[in-house]
This record gives C-alpha cells, sequence and structure tokens, in this order.
C-alpha cells in the first residue's frame, strides 16, 4: 500500500495540534478525509470531538479495534519543518499526528479489503487531560461497538525505523498529575517576619516530597515523584503571598501510589503548620497503567517474528503514562512501541520523527489484522 498520501496528511495534521477536546480543526479534517472513502461498509459516530468508525465485516463474529489520539501538547515547535504548527503555543510532540495518519491508512486500506470481522476505528481525543479514555470508554457510542479486542501503538524515538517492541504484562506506569498550591502572607522583603513566605514553603516541601520514594516506598517497587514547575512571587523585594508546585507521579502498582498520595498529605499539612499557611492538592488527571494482555501479545510477537516484517524487540516496562491503559483494563488488547529514529524525546519541542515509519505500522497493522480476522 503507498504511504505516500499518509506522510502528507500527518503533515496537515502536524500544522493544526489542539488541546483535549478542543481539537475541532482536527476532527473536521479526519471527518473529510473519511468522506472520500467508499461508504457502502463504512459507518461513523463523533463523541464529544473524537469519531469512531465501524468497517463491517463480511461474516462477523467478532469486533477488533485500533485507538489512535488526536490532541497536541503546549509546546512552542522548534523543528526544522516547512509544516510547522500554525497554532502559536502547540506542538504534535508525542506523536499523535502520526498515530493519526497511520490509524487513516489502515481504515482505508479496509475500506478498500474487505475481511472477515468487524472493525473498529477509535480516534480519541485529550489523551494528555484531561483524559478521553475513561468517559469514551464509557460513552453509549462506544458501548454500542465496544471491541471484543483493542490495540494501539506509540511511536519511540529511541527506537530505529522498522521496528516494534512491546512485552506481556505492565508496560506503562500508573500515573497521577499533582498540583499543591500554598497561601500564606505577603510583604516587604525588609521585613520577613511580618510575613509568611510562601516561596521558602514551597523549596522545602519540594525537597521532603523527593524523600518519598527514597524512605517510604519499596525499593523493589519503582515509583516516580518529579516536581516540574514552581511558581511564586511577584517581584525580587516582596515576599510571596503564594506559591504553586506542579508535577507528577508515577507508579508501577496501585498500593505504592496510594502511598506517595498519603505520604504527600502528611508532608502537606506539615507544611501548613510549620509555615503557618494553608494549602490544597489537586491530583488532576489519574492514568491507570498499560498492561498488555499476556495472551494476545505473545500472539502478537510470534507472528512478527513468523512474518519477519519488522524487527521484535521484548522491551523493558517505562514510566511512562497513556490512558489506553483504561480501554486495556476492560478490553483485552495490547500497545506497542513503534521505532521512529530521532534523537529528541518525547514532548521535545524539536522532536521530529521519522515519516518512513508511517509506512512500517501500516504495513504491520494491515496484515496482523487480515491474519487476525481470517
Amino acid at each position: 500500500m503507498n504511504a505516500k498520501p499518509f506522510v502528507e496528511i500527518r503533515r496537515e495534521l502536524h500544522k493544526i495540534p489542539e488541546p483535549g477536546f478542543a481539537e475541532f480543526k482536527t476532527q473536521r479534517f479526519l471527518l473529510d478525509y473519511l468522506a472520500t472513502l467508499p461508504q457502502e461498509r463504512i459507518k461513523i459516530k463523533t463523541w464529544r470531538t473524537g469519531i469512531l468508525v465501524k468497517i463491517k465485516g463480511s461474516n462477523p463474529s467478532k469486533r477488533l479495534g485500533y485507538r489512535a489520539d488526536m490532541d497536541g501538547l503546549p509546546i512552542s515547535e522548534e523543528t526544522s519543518y516547512e509544516f510547522r504548527s500554525t497554532h502559536p503555543g502547540f506542538m504534535h510532540a508525542c506523536g499523535h499526528d502520526m498515530h493519526m495518519a497511520i490509524g487513516l491508512g489502515v481504515l482505508t486500506y479496509f475500506a478498500h479489503n474487505q475481511v472477515k470481522d468487524d472493525l473498529i476505528f477509535i480516534f480519541q481525543p485529550a489523551e494528555e487531560g484531561p483524559g478521553g479514555a475513561q468517559p469514551l470508554l464509557a460513552s453509549e457510542e462506544f458501548q454500542e461497538w465496544r471491541p471484543d479486542a483493542i490495540f494501539a501503538l506509540h511511536i519511540a524515538p529511541e527506537y530505529p525505523v522498522g521496528t516494534v517492541a512491546l512485552k506481556p504484562g505492565i508496560l506503562f506506569a500508573n500515573t497521577s498529575e499533582l498540583f499543591i498550591d500554598l497561601i500564606g502572607k505577603g510583604g516587604h522583603a525588609a521585613f520577613p517576619h511580618t510575613a509568611n513566605d510562601m516561596v521558602i514553603a514551597a523549596a522545602h516541601l519540594a525537597t521532603q516530597l523527593q524523600s518519598i520514594v527514597s524512605r517510604n516506598i519499596d525499593p523493589l517497587d519503582s515509583a516516580v515523584i518529579t516536581i516540574g514547575k514552581i511558581e511564586g512571587g511577584t517581584k525580587q523585594n516582596i515576599i510571596a503571598e503564594k506559591a504553586r508546585l506542579e508535577g507528577t507521579i508515577r507508579t508501577l502498582s496501585m498500593e505504592s501510589m496510594q502511598k506517595i498520595k498519603s505520604r504527600i498529605e502528611a508532608l502537606v499539612r506539615g507544611t501548613e503548620a510549620g509555615f503557618e499557611c494553608n494549602a490544597t492538592i489537586d491530583y488532576g488527571s489519574n492514568y491507570c497503567q498499560v498492561y498488555n494482555n499476556e495472551d494476545l501479545t505473545r500472539e502478537f510477537m510470534n507472528w512478527v517474528q513468523e512474518h519477519n516484517t519488522v524487527t521484535l524487540i521484548e522491551c523493558k516496562t517505562a514510566m511512562t503514562g497513556e490512558d489506553f491503559g483504561y480501554f486495556l483494563s476492560e478490553i483485552p488488547g495490547f500497545l506497542f512501541w513503534l521505532g521512529v529514529n530521532t534523537p529528541y524525546g518525547l514532548h521535545h519541542a524539536k522532536i521530529e520523527p521519522n515519516e518512513e515509519a508511517i509506512e512500517v505500522a501500516i504495513q504491520v497493522l494491515t496484515q496482523y489484522l487480515t491474519w487476525k480476522t481470517s
């Protein structure tokens, strides 16, 4: 199958990154493309800014699903592309433009080549936040076409093109956002004794939070707490009345996630007492682990090896978060890494995935789904 049109589609999608549940141009672009395909076996539904497409099989006994995420990130692009983002401050820096282009490529193949079973293509909004998978999974639209098995991929900068990587069992971590607001009493820098300095309180709290993983979590159970942003104060000679810490929590077990949150709350209460301030905690979006079904994953890995389509790597678990985990918590399936060979990592302003991976992914998925439905 000629992948060139889907490289061009990826470039058009790259120009219009949009935040979660605001993918209006993206949805319109996808719907316009879907309208160009033969319609006799295709049914289309929209859900918020997402799209579900059913391709009817010749004699269906099951439904197989493929999910592609749609949203961009609040990152100012720094690539060398001629097709850079036209939306200032937003960028497709996590490969969702490629995920959608691949999904359209696979869908297009099966729109022209009918297989036995029904295929469900899910273009899901808000993967980066506030989380589109969980409400989509619960929707009437999804439940009517609920797949019996579901699959997805994610680009991997560290692997060469022509490589897929996955493992049975837990692939990605449980994740939670973390937002802590501290409110004290501002004042003049010359009179610190009359104020409660929230910059100092935030600095102490940020340091204390780093002790949780090293001193409260079983060292054999991986966990991460990262504070990626601290805001506080307005001027160098004004004591800050407010400060905000923003971060992320990642664990390989729900027990550790609960333990970390319990310890965060205890440390924040201690900060309130020690710095005579008020504090609030918001855990934002929470994603469950991506757990690849053991049987389906091994079956796919064996199929890849037998067909020698691509290079297969059995990879390690990553502390990455992905809301595809919600689908896998209810429907058997798997997610795999797709090698795109770029020196810049996910969420980096300079990431330039190798577009040759689009053809690789379309080939792998069309051949696998054809085999799976035979």
